[in-house]
């Protein structure tokens, strides 16, 4: 698993940080909280509430790919010890340690939120809760073998024929197409 924060500047010229944890083997993404300010404590706390909501998830974590923010404190280190996880910063100025995670900031970026003007913080929390759902149920990754990760273990789509029907619904108010062929 890995985490990291990103930042989202406002069209009011405000800056707000995004906490995430991004699984590794299923590229499965958790947004775990939006402040203003983030501080250790702060990350510390939005951690445990996400290790809470994973449950039975989170005893299959065996290492934490994190960077050497000043929010990554000891004490969030120590929930992930806790649990006993391996808590692995990145050494100073090499992004490519956090890879999985940098993509995802870089997918949510170019597909989302580049896109957009975000007003402020609950734009911003409906915005990134709703590219993080498009991204876990419905975007397909090369890694996964054009699956997206809560997809996993469903079948096999069936190959589109010429009279095929497809849907299309729209997220972020058509900013993202998801194509499907309806039954």
């Amino acid at each position: 698993m890995a985490t990291d924060l990103f930042h989202i500047d406002t069209d009011f010229l405000r800056r707000w940080f995004v906490l995430f944890l991004i699984d590794h083997g299923t590229r499965h993404v958790h947004i775990a909280g939006v402040t203003r300010h983030p501080t250790g404590p702060w990350s510390t706390q939005q951690t445990r509430n996400n290790l809470m909501d994973l449950s039975d998830r989170a005893e299959s974590i065996r290492f934490l790919i994190r960077d050497r923010g000043p929010y990554f404190t000891d004490s969030f280190d120590a929930a992930f010890q806790a649990i006993s996880v391996h808590v692995i910063p990145t050494l100073p100025q090499v992004p490519r340690m956090n890879a999985t995670a940098e993509r995802w900031i870089g997918s949510r970026r170019r597909e989302a939120t580049d896109r957009i003007l975000i007003t402020g913080e609950r734009h911003l929390r409906l915005i990134v809760g709703e590219y993080a759902e498009h991204y876990n149920r419905h975007r397909p990754h090369r890694s996964l073998g054009q699956r997206a990760p809560d997809r996993l273990t469903d079948p096999e789509p069936p190959i589109a024929r010429d009279h095929t029907r497809i849907s299309r619904p729209d997220r972020l108010g058509g900013l993202i197409h998801e194509y499907s062929q309806v039954a």
